[in-house]
């Protein structure tokens, strides 16, 4: 069995992470889940949440606001609608889009409102996570 796999991460502004992985827990939005290794090939949706990938290194977190991860045997690559590295620079940009997802929401009605509630929530439930 191979003992390590392909990690990216990336979103449309920078590539945050490239490498070999033992694991990579995703947040899913049907639930959070771990690939390694030999992983059965799928693909998911992301919600916003920590993504943490366990290296050579230890271990590192990023947050992301949502995307999609593609999963295979060999690897996992992760393309989110934005990332960083959790810690200050991720608390700020992720309370920043707080802020204007509940200014959206407070606007909005209906299904839109629901959506944006809901993401509000899954951001500060984030934002409560990072150090």
């Amino acid at each position: 069995m191979a003992d390590t796999m392909q990690f990216d991460l990336v979103s449309p502004e920078r590539k945050l992470a490239s490498g070999p992985v033992r694991a990579v827990q995703i947040p899913g939005a049907d639930g959070d889940l771990t690939a390694m290794p030999l992983h059965a090939p799928m693909i998911t949706t992301l919600r916003p949440g920590v993504l943490v990938t366990e290296g050579a290194e230890g271990a590192t977190r990023y947050v992301v606001t949502g995307g999609f991860a593609e999963i295979t045997p060999q690897g996992a690559s992760v393309l989110a609608e934005r990332a960083y590295p959790a810690g200050p620079e991720g608390r700020e940009a992720l309370e920043a889009i707080l802020t204007e997802t509940r200014d959206k929401a407070a606007a909005s009605s209906g299904p839109d409102k629901d959506r944006l509630d809901k993401l509000a929530s899954d951001l500060a439930r984030t934002i409560e996570t990072i150090t």
